[in-house]
């Protein structure tokens, strides 16, 4: 078992369920799950714990599926803190990685700043948008990045501009291993009045295309190139197809649905099986945009892979 300082104890949970902190609602226990009440305490504690422990990051639990068996590990979560958000300059803001992407979406709009509506589109924090490039009706988050600030294991602070990263289609590759975000600096135009358009009508897009309020993880597959994986699946005659409690949304074919008693292997048997339909209907393999961590259920915390 990890020993923590008597310092952070107040801020760690052991054998947190993961359940409680995803949008699917699934998942096993965090070995250590820690929120930090700032960079100063979040630095003091990536500087205790030991160097052979994986470190993971979760903000609003989107774009994650925990496997039922749980992380041998720690969990930072961002969720209630490092969520600073500024206008810093005419045309510039400053997030921390810790703020939903919902709400810069409405405070650039009050600030008269876009295109960043799509950003209500997205439905995590800014650092998990950072991570993996998310975007939404065809906007993209690293499009608007001017820099980043990141932390290393050592509780280091880095600053880094946006050209030192490779970035592409949901996909990011960093510098540096194991650096995580802590904020960005991000760009947008000053709009007249006029040319404003509001998150409202950006949700309002999202509810009518979207299975908003169920239990999901927001889109599960990349889009292949020229196509959209949503098409595929339907075309597949996969819209409703269910492993336990778990389906392909009647709605929207790139969901999954947890109807209240899925398992993470429920959603992670539909997500393979939905591959291998596609494939064999279209030729196409599709590649999960959802990230997937932890053990199966059956093995304990303390063997680590």
């Amino acid at each position: 078992m990890l020993a923590v300082a008597e310092e952070f104890l107040p801020r760690i949970r052991r054998n947190e369920p993961m359940s409680r902190h995803t949008s699917w609602h699934v998942g096993g226990p965090a070995e250590i799950y820690f929120t930090p009440n700032d960079r100063q305490d979040l630095a003091a504690f990536l500087r205790s714990v030991p160097a052979e422990l994986p470190v993971y990051w979760v903000g609003l639990g989107s774009n994650l599926l925990v496997r039922d068996g749980g992380i041998a590990g720690v969990v930072i979560s961002t969720q209630g803190t490092l969520d600073r958000l500024e206008r810093t300059a005419r045309e510039t803001v400053y997030a921390e990685a810790g703020g939903a992407c919902a709400r810069i979406a409405r405070q650039c709009i009050k600030w008269g700043l876009g295109p960043a509506e799509f950003f209500a589109g997205i439905p995590g924090t800014l650092g998990g948008a950072l991570a993996m490039n998310a975007g939404a009706f065809g906007g993209e988050t690293w499009r608007h990045v001017v820099e980043v600030e990141t932390i290393d294991r050592a509780g280091r602070e880095h600053r880094r501009p946006a050209d030192e990263y490779r970035v592409s289609y949901r996909r990011v590759e960093a510098p540096a291993a194991e650096e995580w975000f802590l904020a960005a600096r991000l760009r947008f135009e000053v709009r007249p009045p006029e040319h404003r358009s509001g998150v409202n009508d950006m949700l309002e897009r999202r509810k009518a295309t979207q299975p908003i309020g169920e239990w999901s993880c927001g889109s599960v597959f990349t889009n292949p190139p020229g196509d959209h994986a949503a098409r595929l699946i339907e075309t597949s005659g996969l819209k409703g197809l269910r492993i336990g409690d778990a389906s392909v949304s009647l709605k929207h074919a790139n969901f999954i649905i947890n109807h209240g008693a899925a398992t993470a292997a429920d959603v992670e048997s539909l997500i393979a099986r939905v591959q291998d339909e596609v494939q064999r209907a279209h030729g196409v393999r599709l590649h999960p945009e959802v990230r997937t961590v932890g053990q199966a259920a059956g093995r304990t915390l303390g063997e680590r892979r």
